[in-house]
């Protein structure tokens, strides 16, 4: 998994009905774009995340 600053993580819910969390990528700091992020939350909080199979990247559309 490679991602960059400012593209999307989303976490799907393990479990029916939870739900997905989604926040920005403001660090990278594994090697050539590879995890640990850091990541802020919409709720503003931040926490270093690894993802797992249940999370996706959503890069940062270049406008």
């Amino acid at each position: 998994m490679q991602a960059s600053v400012g593209d999307r993580v989303l976490v799907h819910g393990d479990d029916v009905g939870q739900a997905e969390w989604r926040g920005e990528i403001i660090e990278v700091r594994g090697p050539e774009g590879g995890p640990p992020y850091l990541v802020r939350f919409s709720d503003g909080h931040e926490s270093l995340v690894c993802p797992g199979p249940d999370a996706v990247i959503e890069p940062l559309l270049a406008e």
